[in-house]
């Protein structure tokens, strides 16, 4: 055989490699994505992927690992930059408003990420110590930061479910004799969101305003008092407001 001869690869042996962290990571989302949480198996996966599941665990480890891998590409796609140059409570909104719209697009991952430890998941932590850094430098001291960051995760988790709701979730079908009081504002309530792409602009201002209160605009988060949770909480509250009417209609 000529020296610059090679022989001829044999069957079964691919010139790149089938797997990739990113692939398996890929594939583990739209499994979730399509079928639930609960179809998530190191068996499964593979099945989704065309390979064995020996394959699969050169790669990872265990079914956690893969949880982990979703929690931080998801994280990753969460904005907080915020936290750097804009008021503490504007950055909070902003963050929130990113949080809630990536976990919109993947509400069944929503059962497993929000117990899932952070252990071993650097985006995650990342975005965790931007967000503390920005609240604590507003004032906010020990583990009030921590808590108001429990504070946006359970009100993002709930917003993105509702987001992700039929929009008839609330009518009360003939029982409306039942609740006329609800009824009637859940109705409202509808109507403003079919309305909503028309005024979304003057409500999320006045909402901005009203976080903000009546004071001057500061151009960055700077340590003062004054800052508590239920500060914090309040904000929130109209966080939830602002994105129910500006992005309800997120696919």
């Amino acid at each position: 055989m000529p020296p610059h001869s090679r022989r001829p690869r044999g069957p079964g042996r691919p010139a790149a490699p089938l797997l990739s962290r990113e692939r398996i990571t890929d594939a583990a989302i739209d499994l979730v994505d399509e079928k639930d949480y609960r179809h998530l198996t190191m068996s499964s996966l593979s099945k989704q992927l065309g390979v064995s599941t020996s394959a699969l665990y050169n790669h990872v480890s265990s079914k956690r690992d893969v949880m982990v891998l979703i929690q931080d590409r998801l994280n990753a796609e969460i904005d907080c930059s915020d936290f750097e140059s804009e008021p503490w409570d504007e950055a909070l909104r902003s963050w929130a408003r990113s949080y809630r719209r990536c976990y919109t697009r993947h509400t069944a991952l929503i059962p497993v990420m929000a117990v899932l430890p952070v252990a071993d998941s650097p985006q995650t932590l990342q975005m965790y110590e931007r967000v503390a850094s920005g609240l604590e430098a507003a004032g906010l001291t020990g583990t009030d930061v921590v808590d108001v960051i429990v504070g946006v995760e359970a009100l993002v988790f709930g917003a993105a479910y509702d987001a992700s709701a039929p929009s008839d979730i609330f009518d009360p079908g003939g029982l409306a004799e039942l609740a006329p009081t609800f009824s009637r504002l859940a109705a409202a309530r509808a109507e403003g969101s079919r309305g909503a792409r028309g005024g979304r602009r003057r409500r999320g201002q006045g909402l901005r305003t009203r976080a903000r209160g009546p004071g001057p605009r500061t151009a960055a988060p700077t340590r003062r008092r004054g800052h508590s949770p239920s500060a914090c909480m309040t904000c929130l509250t109209r966080v939830y407001s602002s994105t129910e009417y500006s992005e309800r209609s997120l696919p």
